[in-house]
């Protein structure tokens, strides 16, 4: 039997999907280059911003990354004075992030990017609602 077709490119799920999620990630880029912040960091930011004074392993749960990945992630974040890293009293081992004035701040610039975002990818509300349903579908079956 001849599988070879299996094997074609446009015939893959994983393909499109990698392709627009780095199209996506580049359309952030100069919106991001004006905060001075990278993509990943917006993301940390934006889970501090939505609940702040959480721990390392908290964030990593909720962008799906390993402490060895967003550990020197933190560490940009702290030299930039946008969060602060603490120790917590009661566990030394446990590290908790904290956003600065200058982190709270910021979220005040970066509530225009999701705007600018949908502007520039010129879909509706709707279009954007029914797309992101199908990612957590699939990200329902696959991500633990």
């Amino acid at each position: 039997m001849d599988n070879s077709k299996s094997l074609l490119l446009d015939q893959q799920l994983c393909f499109p999907l990698y392709a627009i999620a780095k199209e996506i990630t580049g359309l952030y880029r100069p919106f991001l280059d004006e905060l001075d912040i990278t993509y990943s960091q917006y993301l940390v930011l934006m889970v501090l911003w939505e609940q702040d004074g959480q721990t390392v392993n908290q964030i990593g749960e909720k962008l799906y990354l390993d402490s060895g990945t967003l550990t020197p992630l933190l560490k940009r974040l702290e030299n930039k004075n946008f969060i602060s890293r603490e120790r917590k009293k009661e566990d030394e081992r446990v590290v908790e992030i904290f956003l600065s004035e200058t982190g709270k701040n910021l979220q005040n610039k970066a509530c225009e990017i999701p705007g600018q975002i949908q502007e520039k990818l010129n879909l509706s509300e709707e279009d954007l609602i029914e797309i992101k349903k199908c990612i957590q579908k699939i990200s329902g079956k696959i991500l633990l």
